[in-house]
């Protein structure tokens, strides 16, 4: 919201922004929004992320994690200052695996096995990933509330 809101205040549009997080049950939620910079002293490294995150995690067998995206949209109203304000959430459920697993993908792919699946997102390639991504979930959210406006 504070993204879509940034653009609002300044520019009085119509907007949406989202952010993802990865969630680790053990972490207490962690990574979370801090996701691209989970790792100390860099920018989206997603090797750095990866290696930190399986470092914390090392043997303990709580592996339950969950992606979750949330797309915040503005819309005037013909209040001024005052959008409507929506929020559309989507989550995968999974696990982290032990180790990187597969080359497709990006951030926490290769370690990021979604619920129902034995193979991670880098493994099941980009076309599975989309269809059943966090990302993917909000967006047909944001998607079907778009299409039911005049």
């Amino acid at each position: 919201m504070i993204k879509a809101r940034y653009i609002w205040d300044h520019y009085h549009m119509n907007v949406f922004a989202d952010d993802t997080g990865l969630e680790v049950e053990a972490l207490d939620g962690r990574p979370g929004v801090h996701s691209a910079r989970y790792a100390e002293g860099t920018d989206h490294d997603s090797e750095a992320n990866m290696k930190k995150l399986l470092g914390e995690l090392a043997e303990n067998n709580n592996r339950n994690a969950r992606f979750r995206t949330v797309i915040a949209l503005l819309l005037e109203n013909g209040e001024e200052n005052s959008p409507s304000a929506y929020e559309f959430e989507g989550i995968v459920e999974g696990t982290i695996a032990r180790e990187r697993r597969g080359k497709e993908g990006f951030g926490y792919d290769p370690i990021f096995v979604p619920k129902g699946y034995d193979e991670s997102f880098a493994q099941l390639g980009i076309e599975v990933k989309n269809k059943i991504s966090h990302r993917a979930r909000a967006v047909a959210k944001l998607a079907e509330f778009l299409s039911k406006m005049k």
